[in-house]
């Protein structure tokens, strides 16, 4: 199965890549209400593991000067990541991502929002370049959000997955040990439950 291509989304050029998609149909004189709900969702990042389930991970909006924050993610912004099990000791035991890119899409039937990150450096450390993140500096996820005429989708598109292999020894065991994970499906399997929740307004 070749990867879906989206305006937004990197291109597959190697490595393991997923397309995990959630849609939910809504009456029309509902739709735009409930997608003002899904964006406050989509840009609440320190709420995502509330919508996931604590048994998923959490996630912590930082600015580029490794600040917590508590606002719309922007360009140029790093969200840490805490994964249930062993972390990096290098980077406290978190996974970071920097976000590269957030783009808007609308036209007269279709409205959509993406928000690309990659792995990144641990911001709290300026002398260290090391990627902390079980992924290399190629891979990217890309968040989605999107309202036509008949529903609404939430998404979340891998691309470029590798593990990351330039760390310590202990390090580049587990980076492969998660990443492998992440390709043979376990990734899907815990984006799906962020998509699902996102759009759960019951």
């Amino acid at each position: 199965m070749s990867p879906k291509k989206f305006k937004g989304v990197p291109k597959q050029k190697f490595g393991g890549f997923h397309d995990t998609e959630t849609r939910k149909l809504f009456e029309p004189d509902v739709m735009s209400l409930k997608f003002e709900t899904l964006k406050e969702r989509f840009f609440s990042v320190n709420k995502w593991q509330s919508y996931s389930g604590e048994t998923f991970a959490a996630f912590n909006l930082y600015d580029c000067s490794a600040q917590p924050v508590d606002r719309e993610p922007q360009k140029g912004d790093f969200i840490r990541i805490d994964i249930p099990g062993p972390g990096e000791p290098e980077a406290k035991g978190y996974d970071w991502i920097e976000i590269t890119d957030i783009c808007f899409y609308e036209n007269s039937f279709a409205e959509s929002i993406t928000m690309t990150c990659r792995p990144s450096r641990n911001p709290e450390n300026k002398k260290k370049r090391h990627i902390a993140h079980f992924y290399s500096s190629g891979a990217s996820s890309t968040f989605m959000i999107s309202k036509s005429p008949a529903h609404l989708k939430a998404a979340v598109y891998g691309r470029n997955e590798r593990p990351n292999l330039n760390a310590k020894l202990l390090d580049a065991i587990r980076n492969l040990v998660i990443a492998a994970g992440g390709m043979m499906g376990a990734a899907k399997i815990q984006w799906k439950q962020l998509t699902d929740g996102f759009l759960d307004f019951e």
